[in-house]
């Protein structure tokens, strides 16, 4: 994955317009691979669900109390992208308070796929979903890969560690002081 371009696909996001009344002021918008990778450097990380345990627990809220400290790495923006549909990351990000973090709905999966990251997860009634994996992306090629073990479809454990904030922010410090 290291040194590769991040798959060009569009995503179907819904974005708060306030020219809309009523309860439900979001309009339909399509981005790109391009709107959210080209010219920044980005953190990704992808998990299987919004709402599940570990990602609503540990993962998405530490990305959003580490933010500043990305940004002094020099990351751009962080994202999170799951193979749910933007309702439901919509959802999930407010329910979390997430403010920081953008949310990517990947609600057909082609990202997921695209990127090799796709797996069944049919032993816990999900379907299709992404395996947990973060990247260093800048201007949509990959420079740094984190990817949890065991990837399989329906694994019996949820592993988590080597893609957690912590982690990744450690990596780019340590990449940061090799460069210098």
């Amino acid at each position: 994955m290291l040194g590769k371009k991040v798959p060009f696909v569009t995503f179907r996001t819904r974005v708060r317009d306030e020219s809309i009344e009523g309860p439900n002021p979001f309009r339909w918008e399509d981005k790109t691979s391009d709107d959210y990778f080209k010219g920044k450097k980005v953190v990704l990380f992808s998990l299987p669900g919004a709402f599940t345990p570990t990602c609503s627990t540990y993962q998405l809220p530490d990305f959003e109390k580490l933010f500043e400290e990305f940004k002094a790495e020099g990351v751009d923006e962080i994202y999170c992208i799951s193979v749910n549909d933007a309702f439901v990351m919509n959802a999930w990000a407010k329910a979390q308070g997430v403010e920081k973090v953008k949310v990517i709905p990947d609600g057909s999966g082609e990202f997921t796929r695209k990127m090799g990251m796709l797996v069944a997860k049919d032993n816990l009634g999900f379907g299709m979903r992404s395996w947990r994996y973060g990247a260093v992306v800048n201007d949509g090629v990959v420079e740094q890969w984190f990817e949890e073990e065991g990837f399989s479809d329906n694994c019996e454990s949820d592993p988590y560690g080597v893609s957690s904030p912590q982690n990744i922010l450690e990596k780019l410090r340590a990449a940061k002081v090799q460069a210098a």
